[in-house]
């Protein structure tokens, strides 16, 4: 399944909403991080078993909101919720699938990968403290690159955004300003730019904008062909954006430390580390309204575990190891039916 524009995203959206509204099957919303991935794997699961995803790309503030009305089955967020709001929600919450999330740009004449970006600088062209290409901050980054003295447009989510979490969550990590004047949530008080809603509104955004430049998933910066920079690293390295580096700096994330998996993967040490790389959670309630709906949502990632890898990592996502699997399966059993028995048998 390709994904080639914000109007083709939307579509295919569309088209799995009807279809699982026709076959009364799984419904879910949230994230529009792990997207083109959730797609994709519903467009197979489809084939494999019949059973359907209705799967609304929202953000993770919207999914948040649907799971705790309970108008959905599961709600999908990339920034995870703390054991307080958990237990004040009666949910659960387990990892899907990681990411890395990546800096777009629309340079005439700069193709992917060509220009480097560090993380105090990064901070200063959403602070608006730098607002030329050929600012000599940029400039001393990217000596060989041709830069043009082209106003910045900075591009940022208008929706709450657990995409906007790991991204305000990395900038406060590397820029004590943004941390002091901004700080990181899923949705912040942006000192400049323009808002677009998911991470396909900002890739379309970006892409029809030039001199423009915003944050998203990979997988989008990926099918939309759009131009990519490299960063500088926690350990001071220029990293490029692919599976490889997402891996590195996934590798060492310790998935029982915090109850509910919220790991958070930003600014990770390495020399091959990526440092916006980031999870994404599903987050289901314990005593479910449907259960035997609970059921259908809990077999589909249990496929999604087991089938999806391949499919995953074609899109550039890091699958969950072994281990976080059997892990997310153990969690399952928290959720029943009114009986008190788990709705998905281990």
């Amino acid at each position: 399944m390709r994904f080639v524009s914000y109007a083709a995203a939307a579509f295919v959206a569309a088209a799995l909403i009807i279809t699982s509204a026709q076959a009364a099957g799984i419904s879910g919303a949230g994230a529009t991080f792990p997207y083109p991935i959730y797609a994709k794997w519903a467009d197979t699961y489809k084939k494999d078993t019949g059973n359907s995803l209705n799967y609304q790309s929202i953000g993770s503030g919207g999914g948040i909101k649907q799971i705790r009305a309970k108008t959905v089955t599961f709600g999908a967020t990339d920034k995870p919720l703390d054991e307080k709001a958990l237990n004040e929600s009666g949910l659960i919450q387990f990892p899907m699938v990681m990411g890395g999330i990546v800096p777009v740009i629309n340079i005439e004449g700069i193709k992917p990968g060509e220009i480097v970006l560090d993380g105090p600088t990064f901070a200063k062209i959403f602070l608006g403290e730098i607002a030329k290409w050929d600012d000599p901050a940029i400039k001393k980054l990217n000596e060989k690159a041709a830069l043009p003295s082209t106003a910045i447009a900075v591009v940022h989510r208008s929706d709450g955004s657990g995409t906007t979490f790991n991204f305000t969550n990395y900038l406060a990590k590397v820029s004590p300003e943004w941390k002091e004047k901004v700080g990181s949530d899923a949705a912040v008080e942006w000192p400049v730019g323009i808002g677009a809603k998911g991470n396909e509104g900002v890739a379309n955004n970006v892409k029809q904008t030039k001199g423009a430049i915003g944050y998203v998933e990979y997988a989008y910066a990926k099918q939309n062909k759009l131009t990519f920079a490299d960063m500088i690293n926690r350990d001071g390295k220029r990293v490029a954006p692919d599976m490889k580096s997402f891996q590195a700096a996934a590798a060492n994330a310790d998935w029982k430390a915090v109850p509910g998996f919220a790991v958070i993967l930003t600014q990770q040490p390495g020399a091959e580390s990526w440092p916006i790389t980031a999870a994404t959670f599903i987050l289901m309630h314990k005593e479910p309204a449907d259960a035997a709906a609970s059921a259908l949502a809990l077999k589909f990632f249990d496929w999604a575990y087991k089938n999806g890898d391949k499919a995953a990592e074609e899109l550039d996502y890091i699958p969950m190891p072994d281990g976080v699997v059997d892990l997310a399966h153990e969690e399952w059993a928290k959720i029943k039916d009114s009986a008190g028995k788990p709705v998905f048998p281990m």
